[in-house]
């Protein structure tokens, strides 16, 4: 068969071609087949592959991360012990409900023996934080800047937590127009000042009492009406 007999074939009537023509012909339908089914099949394939493999990667890193984790399991464990037995010396220093007069008053015996002439010492309403409550204190009082600083000194030894979130020291000296106040000051190198300050301390909650003040302190929350005739 000639290439010019090429120009002469009849594709409505293929059965009288040539046997190498009909060979041919059904080679190449049989290889756009088999393109076809790689393009709509074996691309598909090769995509799960790809996506196969990123994730055996990633589950190799989580191996490697976790392996990382067993292998310093009992550091992690002797940390962990370290920080409850901390916890435990934490919580010991935050007073019970009973215990918190006793810890009030000894406060402010702590004021007075460090030369601070109280004129204001209030307890304020406790403000629940998770499982401890704090305990603000609000004072003034007249003193000099040595026995404030001792005070301060004082109160951070007690075996309780007791905290100065805020303090100011005015000189009433400084105040125009006061004549008591420059004459309670004096001409002394270290007067009397005017102290404002607030104190915080922190007792412990037990869980029961802890949800009923976390829920009283809610925005618009109201006490429950009581049961019973």
């Amino acid at each position: 068969m000639k290439l010019s007999d090429l120009n002469n074939l009849d594709f409505n009537n293929a059965g009288i071609w040539p046997w190498p023509l009909k060979l041919f012909s059904v080679l190449l339908v049989m290889a756009a087949v088999g393109g076809l089914g790689y393009y709509f099949d074996a691309q598909d394939l090769l995509t799960q592959l790809d996506n196969a493999r990123l994730e055996e990667q990633k589950l190799k890193q989580d191996f490697v991360r976790k392996q990382g984790v067993m292998a310093n399991l009992d550091a992690y464990r002797k940390q962990i012990a370290e920080l409850q037995g901390m916890l435990k010396t934490m919580l010991k220093q935050l007073p019970t409900s009973t215990e918190m007069p006793d810890l009030l008053e000894d406060i402010s015996k702590t004021g007075r023996v460090n030369g601070l002439a109280f004129e204001l010492f209030r307890p304020e309403a406790e403000q629940p934080r998770d499982f401890y409550a704090a305990k603000p204190i609000t004072i003034k009082a007249r003193a000099n800047y040595h026995q404030f600083g001792a005070f301060v000194s004082t109160i951070a030894a007690l075996s309780r937590i007791v905290t100065v979130e805020a303090s100011a020291l005015v000189d009433p000296r400084a105040t125009p127009g006061s004549q008591k106040a420059q004459s309670d000051a004096g001409d002394g190198e270290n007067p009397p000042l005017i102290i404002d300050a607030t104190l915080q301390t922190y007792r412990y909650l037990e869980n029961e009492e802890a949800d009923v003040l976390t829920d009283a302190a809610q925005p618009g929350a109201q006490a429950k009406p009581k049961q019973g005739g």
